[in-house]
């Protein structure tokens, strides 16, 4: 079946129209949502996917993880440097683009990533809510002063303390950034409309941000290439990639 998604937002308005139009053979068949009550504030959940990577032997959950961090720290900033190295020349795809224009279209618009390459804010996104943290920063492991990596190298240690400095990420075993997640959850609560986009669902405690929305009497849509745990709780569910969806939203 040759499927095409058309997600139309009626912006401003007190309704907003999901347009779902499936194309079959030589006929389409066209399907309206309408969900009362959304107008002016919007909520995000990008996801981060999953990774198998292994670094000299060691899978990704050991060599990205507290314990690694405390045992070896130059093998920590080595792997860090690596991927950063690599992403260095990635651009942002059409979905970062898009997300970053809605903060125009939407009087409110909450933006939460699990995301931790820093794409969202290199669209143009500004604000975001970093659940993960960021490769793109360092922070000091005493005082938490952060360093931007992103037009230079780090300094060798903390400037404030003079500690050793670590990245700015959240690594397996370690608890969520200080207020980042209590924001989220605020946001969330608050929302008229949520977006989950490319996300497993399966890494909490930001799995479970759509949920709040959804309690507190959000609509919420997910777009994603494969249904997740979330789908179930979701008043639409778009499947395909959030780079080719995210797009047709308004045409």
């Amino acid at each position: 079946m040759k499927r095409t998604i058309v997600l139309c937002a009626l912006l401003g308005l007190s309704v907003l129209s999901l347009v779902v139009a499936a194309q079959q053979g030589g006929g389409q068949q066209a399907r309206v949502v309408e969900a009362e009550k959304l107008k002016d504030n919007l909520w995000v959940l990008k996801g981060g996917g999953g990774n198998t990577a292994v670094w000299k032997g060691m899978p990704f959950d050991v060599i990205s993880s507290a314990g690694m961090l405390q045992r070896d720290l130059p093998a920590v900033w080595e792997w860090f440097d690596y991927r950063r190295n690599f992403m260095d020349s990635i651009l942002p795809n059409p979905a970062h683009y898009e997300i970053a224009r809605w903060q125009e279209r939407f009087p409110s618009l909450t933006l939460a990533t699990q995301n931790i390459d820093g794409l969202h804010r290199k669209a143009g996104s500004r604000d975001v809510i970093e659940l993960h943290g960021n490769i793109w920063r360092a922070r000091c492991k005493v005082c938490r002063s952060t360093y931007d990596m992103s037009q230079g190298a780090r300094p060798d240690a903390c400037l404030e303390c003079g500690d050793r400095l670590r990245p700015d990420v959240v690594l397996f075993g370690e608890f969520l950034p200080p207020g980042a997640f209590e924001l989220a959850c605020q946001r969330a609560a608050q929302c008229e409309l949520c977006f989950v986009i490319g996300t497993s669902a399966l890494v909490y405690p930001a799995a479970g941000l759509p949920e709040i929305a959804k309690t507190a009497g959000a609509y919420v849509c997910e777009v994603n290439p494969e249904r997740t745990p979330l789908s179930d709780l979701c008043n639409e569910v778009l499947m395909g990639k959030a780079g080719e969806v995210l797009p047709l939203i308004g045409k």
